[in-house]
């Protein structure tokens, strides 16, 4: 075994920053430099969220800048490179990464006690319904959620949202299952397929066991990240999907694949892949830009806070008057630093972005060239939004009113 890597904090959020394409020269914003992005961070969360756009968007253009999103579109629609699954949560995911996805669907419901339990007994007691689902996509897919009736001879019971909706839990169950995919999106509503249709070669890949699954999805989250202590790869990409990571950590570290690493702060040992070494060593070209609350960079909040020494939460469900910024939050990242919260709201009504709150963290130099930078930012995201017109409330700090 090799002697740890030892990283500053300094150079382990470089490079963090930099495998998640947020620093050097920004990828093309076409096909090529969506691939490329997309690629690189394996998945973009799917969140219902859209006070500037939806979460996917914005993670790309915080890598990419302005992009016309009918790119995305023709990725996932047409070209059927993407398709829609869990990862770390409800997920755009790559086609070539079916294989890793597919031991997830195989082993669904998983357990035979509890919820998953439930589950099984309640697809057993619904084979009808089933059956009509994937009969009628068989004959008419691809259908929304009118497309069938409801022929449950059991109800879904619950104590929320889900009660009674009979058709919409079926549907949700097989797509788990990877029965059926997500064929089309009107608006919100999903159009469902059959995946053997609708992925054609991707979902006729060879199967992986779970161990080949686990050092794949290991390998692109631990690259995507940067460097990363076991506890992060399990937070990352197929959160929580990593039986027998200790072993294949240490089996990718005896092949020279990943090496350990001690980061400045603390004696936890963490790795860096193999494919971006060379990254530590080229030069730093920072970039200064805006990031969802939901972006692949801080989606892992103890590692977020580790790194950065930055505590974040989303405050969309904290009553009004005990935020302590406000309803959407977008971190801003400066360099390698997290070094503010920005508080902005979309007028589409008026095509005004209105920031309403600008708050520097402690430790934030806020001179004149910082807040030129994050003004730059600013005015990058009215742009893509859509905005002609820029407004600052009350709450941006003294130092920053110049942006």
């Amino acid at each position: 075994m090799s002697s740890p890597l030892a990283l500053s904090l300094e150079s382990a959020r470089r490079l963090a920053v930099r495998c998640q394409l947020l620093a050097g020269p920004r990828p093309g914003n076409d096909l090529d430099g969506l691939r490329q992005v997309l690629r690189t961070l394996r998945c973009l969360q799917l969140d219902p969220v859209n006070v500037i756009a939806r979460s996917h968007l914005l993670v790309l253009w915080s890598r990419v800048g302005d992009f016309d999103q009918a790119d995305l579109d023709t990725l996932q629609w047409h070209e059927r490179w993407l398709f829609e699954y869990w990862a770390h949560a409800a997920s755009i995911v790559l086609a070539e990464d079916y294989p890793i996805h597919h031991v997830m669907m195989r082993g669904y419901p998983a357990g035979r006690s509890g919820y998953g339990q439930r589950i099984h007994g309640w697809l057993e007691a619904n084979d009808r319904l089933r059956r009509h689902v994937l009969d009628r996509l068989r004959e008419q897919g691809p259908l929304p959620i009118g497309g069938f009736d409801d022929l449950a001879d059991v109800p879904w019971e619950s104590s929320g949202w889900t009660n009674g909706r009979n058709v919409e839990r079926m549907l949700d169950f097989l797509w788990t299952q990877g029965q059926i995919m997500v064929a089309g999106r009107a608006g919100r509503k999903r159009h469902w397929d059959l995946t053997e249709r609708w992925l054609g070669g991707s979902a006729q890949l060879a199967p992986l066991t779970p161990e080949e699954a686990v050092t794949l999805a290991a390998e692109h989250a631990l690259r995507a990240l940067g460097v990363a202590r076991a506890a992060d790869i399990e937070r990352h990409f197929v959160r929580d999907r990593y039986p027998g990571l200790a072993e294949v950590l240490a089996g990718l570290e005896r092949a020279g694949r990943v090496l350990p690493a001690e980061v400045e702060g603390g004696a936890e040992r963490w790795y860096v892949h193999r494919d971006v070494l060379g990254l530590l060593e080229s030069d730093w070209e920072p970039r200064t830009t805006l990031l969802s609350p939901f972006d692949n960079l801080i989606c892992d909040r103890a590692r977020t806070e580790r790194l950065w020494g930055f505590a974040f939460r989303t405050e969309m469900y904290v009553p009004k008057d005990k935020r302590l910024y406000g309803h959407y939050i977008m971190p801003i990242l400066h360099g390698d630093r997290l070094a503010g919260r920005l508080v902005p709201r979309l007028d589409r009504r008026r095509g005004v972005l209105e920031i309403e709150g600008l708050f520097p963290e402690p430790g934030t130099v806020a001179d004149r060239e910082t807040a030129r930078a994050v003004g730059g930012a600013v005015a990058e995201l009215a742009a893509f939004a859509g905005a002609r017109e820029i407004s600052y409330g009350d709450k941006v700090a003294a130092a920053w009113r110049s942006v």
